[in-house]
């Protein structure tokens, strides 16, 4: 490598870490070599405005190629918001409101605000949300770039998910003040050894846990823990490749084929808790701010409680705010726990908790000293907006000045429910799992839960029945309860539908069922027939294993073709249920979120 290779391969357009890779020495190396040359980009301005008058809101582009740089330097307070880059499932919209709204409150109080993202489908790239806009990648070189070139105050990695959270550290020991939360905390939750050091000094429990860099520790962890486990690798968007196995061959494919394990990137095993209800807490402090954690403030946002069982996504699962089947004890304890997290974190802004409670013990499954991507339907359901709060006490506000220290429990509920793209990839199955599959979510408000839980169904596109038939066909395990839930929906007027041993179980509780051919049974009416003939107005369908049945996935996708309303779990049915009770005694009215607040 030479001066004026260098030169050509950066005009080229080969980032640093390229060349290091190719030239077998480090990326710091090949960028302590470019400023020694001199060799740094020149920012150029896209003109907003076409030229007709002049842009008061302009964004820029790098380039290496020799020309001006177009760039103007003001004398304000600057802080860079680092954004989520492109939109993919795991990490969407919901952070792109955030870094919306930190750019909004920090002009309020008076900062220059620059924006870094490179997704022209954002808010946050509009030519009025922040004072500069560079549209370029969210990589250590290209922020490294603007900041010095701006002369920022501070950076905020915190609102845009785990892209800029990722590079946190690394932005740090180069120089860049991360305001927030300090990236070692930031490790501290993200890395397993740590996080569970943490938790053992705090004394709060997790579910039992092991790591694994080969195929050989996964197995022996998963003896250890006993089937189900929870098989993740570390760092991940969107629960990617996230899996719960049950079986020794599962676990061997999922480590050969799913996964590159190593002592760097080790797989995380977690004990599975079957049945058990998960919970999303946020919350906003200044505790961090203090050298005495108590002097600081630490409010709890909202407390989401999931009405599928543990396993979901957070990002894929439906959501009740304020928590509906949880005790004051539980309540009171998820306080506690989130208390002292964020006091031993140190924690300047918004912090995410995810919970699992099983037989009133909770357990904690993860932490995130970051913006969630649940923070918008908080900040809507409580109205307060969460993400401007955090961004005002991250650049040194108290949570007292700003006037927000209690907690906010609304007198009615709010139902997030999850939108899917499944009717895009037919064949798909729907099964919910840890990985994301979302695109989008909305919101139902009522001063009725069943009520609040219709709406958010009308809004999914999937709006609930409130007469007709019920197919219902279930796994092993869900062959009893179901019994309850299918005696609610002939209370209601409906008739059920059913195959083999789902039917045989419902006939034994003294339930009326006509029954159908199973499709593997070759003969006529089946699922699918009345599906397509739209005889069958709601599905309920739990998986019968680990391993869906080719029948089982041929009932759901028809379903989703077929615009019919499907629940793949018992929860998700007995909300069903509440919701067309809900809707046949009372009907439901329309009020503006306003209104609410």
């Amino acid at each position: 490598m030479n001066a004026e290779l260098l030169t050509k391969a950066k005009s080229l357009g080969f980032s640093d870490r390229q060349i290091a890779h190719l030239t077998d020495t480090t990326e710091d190396q090949v960028r302590a070599e470019r400023y020694q040359l001199g060799l740094v980009p020149s920012y150029r301005l896209v003109d907003t405005c076409a030229a007709e008058f002049e842009a008061y809101t302009p964004y820029f582009y790098s380039t290496y190629d020799r020309g001006d740089d177009e760039t103007k330097r003001s004398d304000k307070r600057k802080v860079m918001i680092l954004g989520g880059g492109p939109n993919r499932i795991g990490q969407g919209i919901e952070f792109d409101y955030c870094c919306v709204h930190a750019a909004f409150a920090l002009k309020e109080d008076g900062f220059e605000t620059i924006m870094v993202n490179s997704n022209p489908e954002t808010v946050s790239t509009d030519y009025d949300t922040s004072d500069k806009l560079y549209f370029e990648p969210l990589t250590l070189e290209d922020v490294l770039h603007i900041y010095h070139r701006e002369g920022c105050w501070g950076a905020i990695a915190q609102f845009g998910g785990q892209t800029p959270l990722n590079l946190a550290l690394s932005l740090q020991k180069n120089g860049v003040n991360i305001i927030g939360t300090s990236p070692q905390s930031i490790e501290v939750a993200e890395d397993r050894k740590l996080f569970a050091a943490m938790l053992d000094r705090l004394k709060i429990p997790q579910p039992p846990n092991g790591l694994a860099t080969n195929e050989a520790e996964a197995l022996t962890a998963a003896h250890r823990l006993s089937y189900p486990v929870l098989v993740r690798p570390s760092f991940v968007l969107g629960g990617r490749a996230m899996q719960i196995v049950y079986s020794d061959a599962e676990l061997q494919h999922y480590m050969r084929f799913a996964v590159e394990a190593s002592p760097e990137r080790p797989v995380l095993v977690d004990k599975f808790l079957e049945d058990a209800t998960e919970v999303d807490v946020d919350c906003i402090t200044d505790v961090g701010q203090f050298d005495d954690p108590t002097k600081g403030t630490i409010v709890i946002g909202g407390v989401l409680e999931h009405i599928e069982f543990a396993g979901v996504h957070s990002g894929d699962a439906a959501m009740v705010l304020p928590p509906h089947t949880l005790s004051e004890k539980v309540i009171s304890t998820i306080r506690e726990h989130t208390h002292a997290m964020a006091c031993e974190l140190k924690v300047i802004g918004l912090m995410n908790v995810q919970y699992a409670i099983k037989d009133e013990i909770v357990y904690v499954l993860e932490v995130n000293p970051r913006a969630s991507r649940t923070v918008p339907f908080v900040s809507k359901a409580i109205g307060v907006p969460l993400a401007k709060l955090a961004a005002k006490v991250m650049s040194g506000r108290t949570l007292k000045e700003l006037g927000f220290t209690q907690e906010i429990w609304p007198k009615y509920w709010a139902v997030k429910e999850s939108v899917f793209p499944f009717n895009k990839f037919q064949g798909q199955d729907i099964i919910l799992s840890p990985e994301m599959r979302s695109t989008g979510e909305v919101m139902g408000l009522d001063a009725d839960l069943g009520v609040a839980y219709a709406k958010a169904q009308m809004a999914a596109n999937s709006p609930l029945p409130l007469q007709g038939k019920v197919f219902i066909s279930v796994g092993d395990l869900h062959k009893q309860q179901v019994a309850a839930v299918a005696r609610q929906f002939v209370d209601l007027g409906f008739e059920i539908v059913s195959t083999g041993g789902t039917a045989t179980v419902l006939e034994s509780h003294g339930i009326k069922v006509q029954r159908i051919f199973k499709l593997n049974e070759g003969a006529r009416p089946n699922a699918i027939d009345l599906l397509k003939n739209r005889e069958i107005q709601l599905v309920i369908n739990t998986p019968s294993g680990a391993t869906p049945r080719a029948d089982e996935v041929k009932i759901r996708t028809t379903a989703v073709m077929t615009g019919t309303p499907i629940m793949t779990t018992l929860s998700g049915a007995k909300a069903a249920v509440l919701g067309i009770a809900a809707l046949k005694k009372s009907g439901y009215g329309v009020r503006t979120v306003q209104e609410y607040h």
